[in-house]
Order: structure tokens, then sequence, then C-alpha cells
């Protein structure tokens, strides 16, 4: 198939604006030239790309022409930077690369290791869980991802960063109120969870006797510093990162005690400047905030 370049990114445009009307705007044309161009892409294919929803979503078949589409993009921006080299007006447009992070990497190490590279990159920060962002990359949304699945998506590669541990933590006072017996009785201690695909919290509580059926309250906060802010102010207890973890006012539940989350540095098997710059730069930064990686054993 010879792919249409104006259609590409017409579908491009269309995913991450959501509509046909924002990406019109974007691609300063009309909406009727974007469906048209979009209805020209599914001829060609013989295929449905685009769900027609509010926001529309590709199908599974566009999402292999998506990641095409973001393909081409970022091989063409990387030959046009490259012959554009020394153009010294200012007129080279940044690379954008839009790449999927947890929340809690996104509040700790990670924009300080993107700064730096912010004045010839346009990163697109898309937020999910370390367990999720595999599913990103998969469908064509982003081009690398902070992830905590070792396995690499097809066409990916996978890179081992290291790990951030989790530690229980609660206030004094919510342990005197709600964990004061011996041994402790978390049926009833309420905790709090980013979300309902936070699996963290019940993890813990898997590792202690009966643990595994327990369904204590729970307080659903979906931010990383808010989730930290819900445990310091008694909401619950919590798994907190060692990285955000306040210097004062929380206790651990259970000494000694924590979860290691390895993370993974996933991305396109793409070379082009603006990834190999991404890459270089979240190794580096995962090397000095991260616990040292532990490869996973090997198979026999």
């Amino acid at each position: 198939m010879n792919f249409d370049s104006a259609h590409l990114r017409a579908l491009r445009a269309a995913v991450d604006e959501g509509s046909f009307d924002a990406a019109a705007r974007v691609l300063s044309v009309t909406p009727s030239a974007v469906s048209q161009r979009i209805k020209a892409l599914e001829s060609e294919t013989g295929r449905v790309l685009l769900r027609r929803s509010r926001p529309v979503a590709p199908t599974e078949s566009g999402r292999a022409v998506l990641r095409l589409a973001r393909q081409l993009e970022a091989l063409t921006a990387d030959v046009s930077d490259e012959l554009g080299g020394d153009d010294t007006s200012g007129s080279q447009s940044p690379a954008r690369l839009p790449l999927a992070v947890n929340a809690d990497s996104l509040s700790t190490w990670l924009l300080p290791a993107l700064a730096p590279l912010a004045d010839s990159i346009v990163f697109e920060l898309v937020r999910e869980d370390e367990s999720h962002t595999a599913e990103l990359l998969r469908d064509g949304a982003v081009m690398a991802a902070v992830s905590a699945t070792a396995t690499p998506v097809q066409g990916c590669s996978s890179e081992l960063l290291g790990a951030m541990r989790y530690q229980p933590l609660a206030t004094p006072a919510f342990v005197s109120r709600w964990l004061a017996d011996s041994p402790r009785d978390f049926s009833r201690a309420p905790i709090v969870v980013f979300d309902r695909r936070d699996e963290l919290q019940h993890r813990f509580l898997r590792t202690l006797p009966g643990g595994a059926s327990l369904d204590p309250p729970r307080h659903y906060v979906p931010g990383s510093t808010d989730f930290v802010e819900a445990v310091r102010l008694g909401l619950g207890w919590g798994m907190i990162p060692d990285l955000q973890r306040p210097p004062e006012g929380l206790v651990e539940l259970s000494p000694g005690a924590y979860i290691d989350v390895p993370l993974y540095w996933q991305q396109w098997q793409l070379r082009t400047r603006a990834l190999d710059q991404a890459a270089a730069a979240v190794r580096a930064a995962a090397a000095r905030a991260l616990r040292p990686p532990v490869p996973l054993p090997a198979r026999p």
C-alpha cells in the first residue's frame, strides 16, 4: 500500500485531538477535509480505522495505521532536523514525542530528566498506571513508556531502569485509632488508593495472614502528591514511594516491609534523535533516583 502522508496526518490528528473539528484546527483545514482524508485512508486499507465516537478512537486496524503515521512523522522530523542542522535562523520546529509514564515517576524523577531537552523536543506526557502504560505503546498512542511490564511490546525494546520502593505508611494518630491492637486488624482500617487500577495496597495486604480476603474501606485519591497528602492528613494508610515519603509525620505499619516495583523503559525500535536523547536522559535519571535494578531470575 502507498499511504498518503496527508491522510496519515489526518488520522493522527483526529485521534490525538479527539474530533474531526479539533483535528481540522490543528491541520488548518476544514473538518470536511479531515473526514474525506480519513475516508480515503479507510478505502485504501479496506478497513474501518476510526470509531466515530466522542472522542473518536482507533479500531484495531486503526491502531496499526496510527503507529505507522507516528513512525513516519518521527522519521520525517528527524531527517528535516538533520538537513536543517546548519540553519541558524531558529526556524526548525521541535520534534514531538508522546510518552506514557506512571504518576509517581512523573511527580518525582522524570520531569527533571526531560527538562534539559525541552528546547528541541515537545513532550506529550500521558499519565497512566505503570502496569498499563505498555497498552498505550501497543495502541500507537505513544512512542515510549515508563512501564512495569518487562516483556517488550511487539516492535519495541525493553530496558530495566530500576525499582521504586513503596512502604505502608500512616500517621501515628491513624494507627492509634484503627490499628492499635496486636496483631493489627487491617479489615476495618481505611486505605488510600490512587484509582481502581492501583493494586499496591492489596498486594501488601496479601502478604499478611488472611490478608487476601480483606476488603477495607477505601478513599480514591487520583493524584500522586494528593495521595501522599491524604495519608499525611489521616484519611487512611497507603503505600508511599520512598522518593515521596515526608521527612516526618508518618510511621511504618510493618517495619521493614516494602514492595519494589521494577520500572522499564519501553520504546519503539525506531532510531530518531529525539527518542535517543529522551532514552539517554531517562536512563541517567533513573540510575540516580531509583533503586538498583534487580534482573528477573533466568528461566531454567
